[in-house]
């Protein structure tokens, strides 16, 4: 008996002839061991971390099978043949036995109740298990062919004859749609005779062990239901069925048998009378090709393929040839990985251990549909990874996504797989030059700092800082004018209130601002002292302006709005250039007007920049200490520096006048009239 359950690539019993088997494989032809398009949720919990294959069935149900001609196509044609005998005597105890006479009948292939067509090889066993398909009547050579619309598994085939077995034929097989054939198998009478190779000889093809001879299956006897099989694996479990081997092997895209020499029934040569009548014919019951979908062990369930056209409609149990595939791979045969899951190359899996060698997901950020595995990378990480992410989105680039792409930087509030992760630059294309030496980023990509070109200032580097003009490509240009400042647009000198007089704590001496040129010299240094171009050396801790009695417990010598303007390197210790926009409040030791003045920040002698931050080109709030020995106005980790805004001013007015005290009501009162007359309350309105 034949038993097409339990292994995958389980064969046929190898017994010779024999009625016994008859039914068994009339249920196979029909039906197969299970059909090939189960529910996609049972195909899910088989395939799931191992290995798995499409059940296995008939390729030729469903199918055209073609052949070289058919009795009764342009005529009536008389046909004689034997009839099975029922017995209960196994067949290969009667393999010398005549069924009785042989019984006549006619052939027209116009007419369904003669026509014997190539199709009745392939319908069902138990629905019409006396149909055949029968040759011309004489023809010596026959072919029958089957092709199959993509690549399938082929284990073995069973051919279930009506007349007598041929004395010659050959089985061949296609892998590339017909383009070239080999032979799988000779069968013969006589091996010696007919192909020039002993029993069970194989030919040898370039090198390789060909197809044998075998003489088992060409007898003469029974003069009916004679079989022919063949089994493409013996034993299966020698080897992998999905390795490349196995596909040499196994994989089939067209399937061929021609059938080269006829022999009459041995019992015509016992009857002299029935020796002329029309036996000269081949007659075949059953064509059952048995495989399966091809899916490299990474699906069980096959749907069709392109190209698949149903021999008649409405018929089940067909095997299909495109795979559902599972294990994050894709293909009509499961044959590369999905397109973000190629971080490793595709292998099919092993049979043998039944590991399923799952494709795995490439590390691209959530920022790339699909990527490539690329060898060279994989080899260079030791074979870990060969991730090259393809098309990077979100503004991203580099092998994984990882690095925002020029014009956009890190946002440090969002993780690095968020869709807005990377954040456009918003420095001005025209004041800003590259972040990093040599390269083409307006800012810089982990922060968003922006690098202004000489003379510019602001946050984006989108104006001319205090005493600099002409905003353009190469930076702004210094001011050509005795007080230093200038129109920013047109470079015409500013007179008045805005002349560059500053005073230094309480030292009555006036001192002249700096020339033009001492101001670019100023401004080519600058980057020095700002925390913004160094920040791997300056992480500032803000002074917060805390309680009404911790604020007051500062006693500040002086509160001002100022707008930052140089800064100079005097080796031992740090110069910043500021012009007071206003005075907030000074100590009694201390004179301060507007103007341009020095400040003294003492962190540069022991930490290289300075801190609080002093960004040129920007206004802050900054309240500090006067080194009394000196007279300088210092700024230091305990100096209060906040980026100014008309509500901070207000917010400090209040608490100088109404919370802290001082040495002297009447210092006091000094300070809250020379404020009222300064009108420094109106601060809505921003110099």
């Amino acid at each position: 008996m034949y038993a097409y359950h339990a292994a995958p690539w389980s064969s046929p019993s190898s017994t010779n002839n024999g009625r016994d088997r008859t039914s068994q494989h009339q249920q196979t032809k029909q039906h197969g061991p299970s059909s090939s398009s189960g529910p996609v949720s049972e195909t899910q919990n088989r395939c799931a971390g191992r290995a798995c294959n499409p059940p296995m069935g008939n390729l030729a149900l469903g199918r055209g099978l073609l052949t070289q001609s058919v009795c009764g196509v342009n005529s009536t044609e008389p046909y004689c043949s034997y009839q099975q005998m029922f017995s209960s005597t196994p067949s290969f105890h009667r393999d010398t036995s005549c069924p009785g006479a042989p019984k006549c009948s006619k052939c027209n292939a116009a007419l369904p109740h003669q026509a014997h067509l190539a199709s009745a090889m392939t319908d069902s066993s138990f629905r019409y298990p006396d149909t055949w398909w029968q040759s011309a009547e004489g023809v010596e050579t026959e072919t029958l062919q089957l092709n199959l619309e993509t690549e399938f598994y082929l284990t073995h085939l069973i051919l279930v004859f009506r007349s007598p077995r041929p004395a010659a034929m050959l089985l061949e097989r296609s892998q590339d749609h017909g383009r070239t054939w080999k032979t799988l198998r000779y069968f013969a009478r006589d091996c010696e005779d007919t192909f020039g190779l002993a029993e069970e000889a194989r030919v040898k093809e370039k090198g390789e062990s060909g197809a044998a001879c075998t003489s088992k299956y060409s007898g003469a006897f029974p003069c009916t239901r004679g079989e022919v099989i063949y089994r493409a694996l013996s034993p299966w479990y020698s080897l992998d069925p999905y390795g490349p081997a196995a596909q040499t092997q196994l994989m089939v895209t067209n399937l061929r048998v021609r059938l080269l020499q006829r022999q009459p029934c041995p019992c015509q040569a016992k009857d002299p009378d029935i020796q002329a009548l029309p036996t000269n014919h081949y007659a075949i019951y059953d064509f059952i090709v048995k495989g399966s979908c091809l899916c490299n062990g990474h699906a069980e369930h096959c749907v069709p393929a392109n190209g698949y056209r149903p021999a008649r409609q409405r018929i089940n149990h067909v095997v299909h040839g495109k795979c559902v595939c599972k294990h994050n791979t894709a293909g009509d045969h499961c044959e590369h990985c999905v397109p973000l899951y190629n971080d490793q190359p595709w292998q099919a899996a092993n049979g043998i251990i039944g590991a399923p060698r799952e494709c795995k997901k490439c590390k691209c950020n959530s920022h790339a549909d699909s990527c490539h595995f690329d060898r060279g990378v994989w080899l260079a990480s030791g074979r870990r990874s060969g991730t090259v992410c393809d098309v990077c989105h979100h503004n991203t680039e580099g092998r994984h996504c990882q690095s925002c792409r020029r014009g956009f930087y890190r946002h440090p509030s969002r993780p690095s797989s968020a869709a807005d992760s990377c954040t456009p630059c918003a420095c001005h294309p025209v004041g800003s030059r590259p972040a990093i030496s040599g390269g083409q980023d307006l800012c810089n990509p982990s922060n968003g700092a922006c690098t202004c070109r000489s003379g510019v200032g602001g946050p984006l580097c989108d104006r001319c800082i205090v005493g600099f003009w002409g905003f353009h490509g190469y930076g702004c240009r210094p001011c050509d004018c005795t007080g230093g400042d200038c129109d920013p647009y047109t470079g015409d000198c500013l007179s008045g209130s805005d002349l560059d007089v500053y005073y230094t704590g309480g030292d009555s001496h006036i001192h002249r601002g700096p020339s033009s040129s001492e101001l670019a010299t100023l401004f080519r240094v600058e980057e020095l002292f700002s925390a913004l171009h160094h920040s791997e050396k300056c992480q500032c801790k803000v002074v917060p302006i805390g309680s009404p009695k911790l604020f007051c417990a500062n006693e500040y010598d002086y509160v001002l709005m100022v707008r930052i303007m140089a800064a100079r390197d005097q080796g031992s210790h740090a110069e910043v250039e500021v012009k007071v926009k206003k005075v907030l409040y000074h100590g009694s030791q201390v004179n301060i007007k507007k103007g341009h003045i020095t400040l003294y920040p003492e962190s540069w002698t022991t930490r290289g920049c300075t801190c609080p931050l002093l960004n040129p080109g920007s206004e802050y709030l900054v309240g500090g200490h006067e080194d009394r020995r000196t007279g300088r106005l210092l700024v230091n980790t305990k100096s209060l520096v906040k980026p100014w805004r008309p509500s901070l001013g207000r917010k400090l007015l209040h608490l100088l006048n109404k919370h802290c005290s001082s040495s002297s009501s009447s210092s006091r009162k000094t300070a809250t009239e020379r404020l009222q007359n300064a009108n420094v309350f109106s601060l809505q309105k921003k110099n």
